[in-house]
């Protein structure tokens, strides 16, 4: 796999052979990225857990993505009609059906991933964190019963804020320590902790569906974890090399725990030159 990007053209090759959708590609090389950036899962806004679960989807429901892109495109068309001062009845009608459609099928995907993820985050978490605390995961999907119905007592709502206010677009992951959201209880650790162990929920996950670990990307995440916490993700690491997998991680110093040193192949970075070491 091959992949060129500039200012002024993206591409993407595997086996030689060009990629121009996206559904072509997804799920063709299986990566799990832990990055300082995934903090955002526990403090950042909802859109980050929706997409965090959609791309997961992804990579193991062949037809998901495509699912996703019918439901956007629906959603993006019923609020174009909305905002016009006298919507198409029939028009709008039709968008309504086919959100209904999809966002029925989306959410039931959800919940399912998320009903088996939840107890890797809890076992995750309690590999790497300092105490033991009960870390949750729980969907809160916008929708609480029956979506056309509450779709349809909902009109008078989408006429005056003139937008679709419930739907899979409007779901939430909710986070728990020991009962309480952790973005609004957790410690910084805490919270990186919590973002972790969502990741190494990630990887389990994909090793269970496909049979074989995925390509664990660490970048740099190892200096922002004490000792304790390091070692926890020895385990992941550990069974990916057994099974042959493969685990790339940047650091600007040797802090990963020592188990790992003997079978490390080392490259530094030195004024933007790449050097075996």
């Amino acid at each position: 796999m091959r992949y060129y990007w500039s200012t002024g053209q993206r591409k993407l090759t595997v086996n030689e052979k060009p990629i121009r959708r996206l559904v072509d590609y997804l799920g063709t090389l299986r990566t799990v990225v832990f990055c300082t950036e995934d903090l955002h899962l526990v403090k950042g806004s909802a859109k980050s857990r929706r997409r965090f679960l959609d791309l997961l989807l992804t990579q193991t429901q062949p037809g998901y993505l495509g699912l996703l892109h019918r439901y956007t495109e629906s959603l993006r068309s019923r609020n174009a009609l909305l905002k016009r001062d006298t919507p198409d009845a029939a028009l709008l009608e039709s968008f309504t059906t086919e959100l209904i459609a999809t966002g029925d099928k989306l959410m039931a995907a959800r919940r399912g991933l998320v009903d088996k993820l939840s107890p890797l985050v809890r076992l995750g978490y309690r590999k790497i964190a300092a105490r033991p605390e009960d870390a949750k995961m729980n969907y809160a999907p916008s929708v609480r019963e029956d979506f056309a119905v509450e779709l349809a007592k909902s009109r008078a709502r989408e006429q005056r804020y003139r937008s679709t206010i419930i739907g899979p677009h409007r779901d939430e992951v909710k986070l728990s320590l020991d009962d309480k959201p952790a973005a609004q209880f957790g410690s910084e650790g805490q919270k990186r902790t919590f973002s972790i162990a969502l990741k190494m929920a990630q990887a389990e996950y994909l090793t269970g569906i496909h049979g074989s670990p995925p390509i664990l990307l660490i970048d740099d995440v190892m200096g922002e974890l004490d000792a304790e916490r390091r070692a926890g993700l020895l385990p992941l690491i550990s069974r990916t090399g057994q099974a042959l997998g493969q685990v790339f991680m940047t650091c600007t110093e040797e802090n990963w725990p020592s188990e790992l040193s003997a079978n490390l192949h080392r490259w530094n970075v030195d004024q933007g030159a790449l050097r075996r070491s």
